[in-house]
């Protein structure tokens, strides 16, 4: 799951609420995905200066629920809680330190992560 900024032109009375930390003015939006890339819950209409992990307190507020049992991904802008995972804060992770090779499960047609 993450949150995406996308350009949003609000009335000049609302223009502070959406500009966001880079600076421009954007709605908030949460996309929330399952391992075939497809999406499962969209929330949009927060303001640019929203946080990630404010806006899926309110898709919970709303009905989305995280069946048990089942774990989302989220970046440092998610609380750790025990169905979001998010990375320890205490390390910088990069990319280019980790190999991945992706397949799809010919049996249960899901991509598979494997660690190099």
């Amino acid at each position: 799951m993450d949150g995406t900024h996308i350009p949003a032109n609000p009335p000049a009375s609302e223009r502070s609420a959406y500009r966001n930390r880079k600076g421009f003015l954007s709605q908030n939006v949460l996309g929330i995905y399952d391992f075939n890339l497809q999406f499962v819950y969209v929330l949009a209409g927060w303001e640019g200066s929203a946080a990630d992990s404010t806006i899926l307190e309110d898709a919970l507020r709303k009905g989305f629920t995280i069946p048990e049992g089942t774990y989302y991904l989220g970046d440092a802008g998610f609380a750790l809680t025990p169905t979001c995972l998010t990375p320890y804060r205490g390390i910088r992770y990069h990319l280019k330190e980790w190999r991945t090779h992706i397949e799809r499960d010919s049996v249960t047609n899901l991509y598979v992560f494997q660690m190099h």
